[in-house]
């Protein structure tokens, strides 16, 4: 599929706010960002919007239109757009990778989370063999 740039039109801007958004989530950097709970809705909602921002600023619409379709202050739109909100940067980055050709490079290698979380099952399973041997090792000392 062909990632539209400067989308023209509502379809063009979904796929590239859409594209810009997955592919910076899936940042082996942003990954590390989001893993705390606390801060995880926070930052998809911050890369969210600076991702509509841009995708929407590439189709050539003005700071109040993009504000007023985000639902957000013309000052945040400005903020995501300049790069000066690390969101901002961070889809800013995404876009210009893309722009280069550059999006395979960003992949994160899907069959190594797979594989560890294999293995983090293995090993989880194995400790809960372990935890009820223990158990039983106590309950037969109790007797």
């Amino acid at each position: 599929m062909m990632i539209p740039l400067n989308p023209i039109g509502k379809r063009e801007i979904h796929q590239l706010e859409s594209t810009l958004l997955f592919a910076t989530l899936f940042r082996k950097e942003v990954l590390e960002l989001i893993k705390d709970p606390t801060e995880r809705l926070t930052w998809v909602d911050s890369l969210a919007v600076a991702s509509g921002a841009i995708a929407r600023e590439k189709a050539g619409m003005k700071i109040p239109e993009i504000a007023e379709e985000l639902g957000r202050t013309e000052q945040t739109i400005r903020k995501h757009l300049k790069r000066e909100s690390k969101a901002g940067q961070l889809v800013g980055e995404t876009y210009d990778l893309i722009k280069q050709g550059k999006l395979e490079e960003m992949r994160v290698d899907i069959d190594s989370i797979f594989e560890e979380n294999k293995k983090l099952k293995k090993e989880n399973e194995e400790l809960k063999n372990l935890l009820e041997e223990i158990y039983e090792k106590i309950g037969k000392l109790l007797k």
